[in-house]
Parts: C-alpha cells; sequence; structure tokens
C-alpha cells in the first residue's frame, strides 16, 4: 500500500505541532501497536528530546503573543520535521521514493504552519487569553487523534487533514484584514517605541 496518505497527514500534522508528531509516532512504533513506523523514531533518546520539547510547546503555545513568537521560530523547524518524518516513513515502506515524500511532507507541513501561525495572530487581536488556551488545547487533540486515526485508516485521516488544512486556509484568508490590522499596530508601537527611546537619549557633552 501506498505511504503518500500517511505522509500527507503527518505533514499536516507536523506543520501544528511536529514535536507531538514525532513522539506519537515513536511511542506507537516502540509499544508495538504499528509496524510502520521506522526505528529511528522508536529510539529513547528522540522520545525523550520529543517528549521534552512538547511540553515546552505545550505551555508556551497557550500564552497569548508567546504564541506568535514561538511560531515564528518554528517557521523553519516544522517544515524541516515534516520532510524528515515522511522521507523516514517513505524510507520504512518502500512505497514511495524519499526525496518526493520529503517534498510532500515539507510542503504541506509549511502549509499548515502558516495556517496555524495565521489563525494565532487573529486570536491575539483578542484581549483574552482563553482562546489561545482552547484553540492550541484542540490542535494538541486534533494532532494526536489524527496521527492515531492515520496509522490504522490512512486515506481517510488524509481526507480529513486535507479537509482541515482547506478549511484552515479559508479561514485565513476571511481573516486577513484583521491580522494586517494587528501587524500594523505592532509596527506602529515598535516605531513609537524607537522614536520616544530615541527623543530621550542624553546627547553627547560638548
Amino acid at each position: 500500500m501506498s505511504v503518500l496518505p500517511l505522509v500527507f497527514t503527518s505533514g499536516w500534522a507536523s506543520g501544528i505541532n511536529a514535536y507531538a508528531v514525532v513522539l506519537l509516532f515513536g511511542l506507537l512504533g516502540a509499544t508495538g501497536v504499528t509496524d510502520e513506523v521506522p526505528a529511528s523514531l522508536q529510539r529513547p533518546d528522540v522520545l525523550i528530546v520529543a517528549g521534552v520539547l512538547f511540553l515546552c510547546e505545550a505551555v508556551a503555545d497557550k500564552i497569548p503573543y508567546v504564541d506568535s513568537v514561538w511560531d515564528a521560530v518554528h517557521t523553519v523547524i516544522r517544515p524541516v520535521a515534516g520532510a524528515v518524518v515522511a522521507a523516514l516513513l517513505a524510507g520504512h515502506n518502500g512505497s514511495l521514493p524519499e526525496l518526493a515524500a520529503g517534498a510532500v511532507g515539507g510542503s504541506t507541513a509549511l502549509l499548515s504552519h502558516l495556517v496555524k501561525a495565521g489563525t494565532r495572530i487573529a486570536v491575539n487581536t483578542s484581549p483574552e487569553p482563553a482562546s489561545n488556551i482552547v484553540l492550541s488545547l484542540l490542535e494538541d487533540l486534533g494532532v494526536a487523534g489524527i496521527i492515531a486515526f492515520a496509522v490504522f485508516h490512512p486515506v481517510a485521516a488524509a481526507v480529513i487533514a486535507a479537509g482541515l488544512l482547506a478549511a484552515g486556509i479559508a479561514l485565513v484568508v476571511l481573516l486577513w484584514s484583521r491580522i494586517r490590522r494587528f501587524l500594523r499596530r505592532r509596527r506602529q508601537r515598535r516605531e513609537d517605541k524607537r522614536l520616544a527611546t530615541a527623543g530621550g537619549a542624553v546627547p553627547p557633552a560638548g
């Protein structure tokens, strides 16, 4: 059976929470739930690092503005992780060239990451923190659920992931004006702060 549906789904999930994907795949493989997981993802050191980073993300992802900074840092990390996981899955399965799998996983992870980051920027325009926590919990549960589902029903999971990706892109497009206003205000605050700092500088003695 082709590993492409699993690669696509893992790429989508990696764009949301790459550490959770590595941790879940590793645990599912290490516990014998599935034999679709390559041994490199089941190594104890990989699981420990993924677990620690997952806990860090679980905290940072629920704090307003901190989540957007975290997303910015992971703009490269998540797509790379999606590409690596996809290539490993393809290499283990043998039904899809690793380079092609990496391209699919990485590009899908980049798209879902951009959707996540854009949605978080829109949510951060709201003054209350509850929406960040609720959204983060839904993302965590969604990633866990779809990865577990994909192991047993890869095609159905890929269809769900594709639908969620399309819906997310549509949502970001609808919220784009709100996102632009937020970014414009943030740039203005930085400029005001820079001008205030420059205006308060002590002139050199002469």
